[in-house]
């Protein structure tokens, strides 16, 4: 990246003097927040700040109604949208509004909420404990699902006055998922399906470079990383997404940097919006998270935690190992689509997670497809949305 950022300020300095055109275009929604993105389409917006019982307060989003439906009508099916690792609700509304999700459901009639891990930008607050804190950040995916998932959706259901609702998760949003809903019997009868983009269990055949950390002892991460937050957006990454992959001769060498992590699939990205897609692609979790990313890919199993000791095993899970996350206790009718060229989500970790999976009532394999494809993809309206809300309109009565 600092080689990037070198050659970046060479041609931008020499530029001009040479005559050469890098072709800048800055899109107004790189310097928005997410409210201001939903705004900017015209669409009505409702932020809420929900509290879960470990005191972290998460900023969730709401679009009430597309652009074209009307305000007073009856209540609108219920869409809940999680985002995956180091990203936030900006991966559902990042592409024009009939390429977004969130905005596409929204103009189908759907009433859509959008969620934020704790610990990403949008999330970063706490009823006591300060984000400078070590112990702010003593969170991974056990947390996000036995707090975060319940808390949010409950939220959803008070304020919507319905009782079940749609969950779409993609990669860690599928994750904590299968977690919450497979331990939490009461939680996941409030689903009436679960949609599951790039879906994670395991990691064990991950191509990603992400790996590398799994390598790594975890004193050894903690004295690169520290014990606190892991891969927030900095000044630094929004100058490289508004100034530099802003530029059409950058294109290619900006869009390489998100290829090596997720998988290569440049014909599918809609370059002229990569400074928006890269302005919002990094929000943040914890460093302890990404240790419990480690862990699974080390033991090939979905897995609570492993706090490295005995007794602290014992104080969190009552007994001396962190327990196992059984994902074939799970009932919740389920939607999975994968991509062939996943970095993360290997298709060989798919083809595991499959036949654990009790209540499968769909699947799709887009063999192009690599792991953003699925928020970032000119085709995934054709590929994905529309499937999507086909099944939900079938459960619109269950």
């Amino acid at each position: 990246m600092w080689q990037l950022l070198a050659a970046a300020c060479w041609m931008l300095l020499l530029g001009p003097i040479y005559g050469c055109n890098t072709g800048s275009i800055t899109n107004p929604e790189a310097n928005m927040n997410i409210s201001e993105i939903i705004s900017y389409w015209g669409y009505p917006c409702e932020k809420y700040d929900v509290v879960t019982k470990d005191g972290y307060i998460l900023g969730t989003y709401r679009i009430p109604y597309g652009r074209e439906c009307p305000r007073k009508t009856a209540p609108r099916p219920v869409v809940y949208l999680q985002h995956g690792l180091v990203t936030s609700a900006g991966d559902w509304i990042c592409n024009l509004p009939n390429s977004s999700l969130a905005f596409l459901l929204a103009d189908n009639g759907y009433d859509v909420w959008m969620g934020n891990s704790r610990g990403n930008i949008w999330s970063r607050k706490h009823l006591k404990l300060s984000p400078k804190s070590a112990e702010y950040w003593a969170f991974g995916l056990d947390e996000m699902a036995k707090y975060d998932l319940p808390a949010t959706i409950n939220l959803i259901i008070e304020k919507t006055g319905q009782e079940r609702l749609y969950y779409v998760g993609h990669s860690q949003g599928t994750t904590i998922a299968f977690i919450a809903f497979s331990t939490n019997p009461e939680l996941a009868k409030k689903i009436k399906v679960f949609f599951a983009l790039a879906p994670v269990a395991t990691v064990s055949y991950t191509k990603s470079p992400l790996r590398k950390l799994a390598t790594l002892s975890r004193k050894t991460i903690k004295v690169f990383f520290g014990d606190k937050m892991f891969s927030s957006h900095t000044f630094f990454d929004q100058f490289i997404a508004t100034k530099v992959c802003n530029r059409k001769i950058f294109h290619q060498i900006c869009s390489h940097f998100m290829f090596v992590m997720t998988g290569f699939d440049p014909k599918n990205l809609n370059m002229s919006r990569l400074d928006v897609y890269l302005a919002h692609s990094t929000s943040g979790t914890s460093v302890q998270n990404m240790l419990h990313w480690a862990q699974i890919f080390n033991s090939g199993q979905l897995q609570a935690f492993d706090w490295g000791q005995p007794e602290q095993n014992m104080l969190h899970f009552h007994q001396l190992t962190p327990p196992l996350y059984n994902v074939t206790k799970m009932e919740v009718p389920t939607a999975m689509w994968s991509g062939g060229k996943d970095y993360l989500a290997d298709p060989v970790d798919t083809e595991l997670l499959l036949p654990k999976v009790a209540n499968l009532i769909y699947y799709k394999k887009i063999p192009n497809y690599n792991h953003v494809d699925f928020y970032l993809g000119k085709d995934a309206p054709q590929e994905v949305y529309q499937y999507l809300i086909w099944l939900m309109e079938g459960y619109l009565q269950n």
